[in-house]
């Protein structure tokens, strides 16, 4: 206790200011956040120096987040391109204002009726497709069906997608979004009937009357050929005999040769890819781009499942990160990056089969991580703050009133760090 009489020091004009308090130091970096909140409609997670790499955000469950709370995870995560397998109008809105890009999807149900019917495909584009651009989405691609190629798939089916695709490009392009917004469909893997060496592949026979018109409606609208790939496929069909670090793109994997082109694969996707490009040459196409439209790695699955554990579904995604934030292209086209989407954001409880296929994800629902991968985080915020949208969601407010709202918190709290 000072002595009586002394008390503080007075401050004249002359005399040096006092250290600012941590309460002082603290309300000031509250205050210096209110221009970024502002930038950043609200203070949620700009898309910044995006990842290269996409994801699909699969919706077969029910115990998802609300999509405006995965628009925050995946934004935090710098995730800038996302697959669906519909074209959600919850998704979507949620993202808007995002800059994040997204390819949409039209189910096999839907394609016999679109391939029939222009008007079918004309009223899918006005409904899926222009509210969404009007009010800001990126929208790259529309997918028509998908693994429709495949063996066992209806011939009526197969028969009908590239029409339903044609529909649905004319229904684009008589709205001027030729260009701005590709068709194509993706496939599975199994329309292969041969894929090494890479130089060798080809289609199955089954497909080839599908393909040769198809393959040709890409290159005239420079579409890209999306492709399934899942070398896990290979290694539990055979794991004696495939290597774990071929397929898992460890380094120093001894890898293989090709013997007709004298090119070596240290990794197995990398040459499922370029046994596609080898089977669209050999179709006469050059000018196709082929793109990785799922690929992963399981992270459980059944006792005859071998391989499907965290530590290997981590160290594939680890490792196929890296090679595609370096810009890395295959062998065959060593200038061309590979366009890649993971599969998948969340494990998803209602899907069928094996148990592998419910445990693909990146995250468990409540947005823990299923694995750690350095890169590739994310925070998913609690619900409370997902009913402020992430853009413009069903019932969220404006974008403005969720600034305005930011910054009073802000001046609340740098008021009570002064007091």
């Amino acid at each position: 206790m000072a002595a009586a009489g002394t008390g503080s020091p007075s401050r004249t004009a002359l005399s040096p200011p006092p250290a600012p308090s941590d309460k002082l130091a603290a309300a000031c970096c509250f205050v210096l956040l209110v221009p970024f909140l502002l930038l950043t409609g609200g203070g949620q997670a700009a898309v910044a120096e995006a990842l290269s790499i996409g994801v699909n955000y699969g919706q077969i469950a029910n115990n998802l987040p609300s999509p405006a709370r995965v628009s925050w995870l995946l934004r935090s995560m710098r995730i800038s391109k996302v697959k669906l397998y519909d074209a959600d109008p919850n998704v979507l809105r949620a993202f808007l204002g995002t800059g994040v890009e997204f390819v949409v999807g039209i189910g096999n149900e839907a394609v016999p009726s679109m391939a029939t019917s222009p008007a079918a495909a004309q009223a899918w584009v006005q409904q899926h497709v222009v509210p969404h651009l009007r009010s800001g989405a990126r929208i790259a691609c529309v997918t028509v069906g998908n693994e429709v190629f495949k063996p066992g798939t209806d011939d009526a089916l197969r028969a009908a997608v590239l029409p339903a695709m044609q529909s649905v490009h004319r229904a684009l392009a008589a709205l001027g979004l030729q260009g701005r917004v590709n068709v194509t469909t993706a496939h599975s893997l199994d329309i292969m009937a041969a894929s090494f060496p890479p130089s060798a592949g080809a289609f199955a026979a089954a497909a080839l009357p599908h393909l040769r018109p198809f393959l040709a409606f890409l290159s005239a609208t420079r579409s890209p050929f999306l492709i399934n790939c899942y070398p896990y496929f290979a290694y539990k069909a055979d794991p004696a005999r495939v290597p774990l670090d071929y397929v898992l793109f460890q380094p120093g994997a001894a890898g293989v040769a090709d013997a007709r082109t004298g090119l070596r694969y240290d990794n197995m996707l990398y040459a499922q890819v370029d046994a596609v490009y080898a089977a669209i040459q050999g179709m006469g196409y050059t000018d196709v781009e082929v793109k990785v439209s799922e690929t992963g790695w399981p992270s459980k699955g059944d006792a005859d499942e071998p391989g499907a554990t965290p530590e290997y579904a981590g160290t594939y995604i680890r490792n196929l990160l890296r090679r595609i934030e370096a810009k890395q292209g295959t062998p065959m086209r060593p200038d061309t990056p590979v366009d890649v989407y993971v599969f998948a954001l969340f494990n998803e409880n209602l899907k069928p089969g094996p148990a592998s296929e419910r445990n693909y994800g990146l995250f468990y629902p409540d947005g823990t991580p299923v694995y750690n991968v350095v890169g590739m985080q994310g925070y998913l915020p609690p619900m409370l703050v997902s009913s402020a949208g992430a853009g413009g969601g069903a019932g969220a407010p404006p974008p403005q009133v969720i600034r305005w709202f930011a910054m009073v918190a802000i001046a609340s709290a740098a008021l009570v760090l002064l007091s």
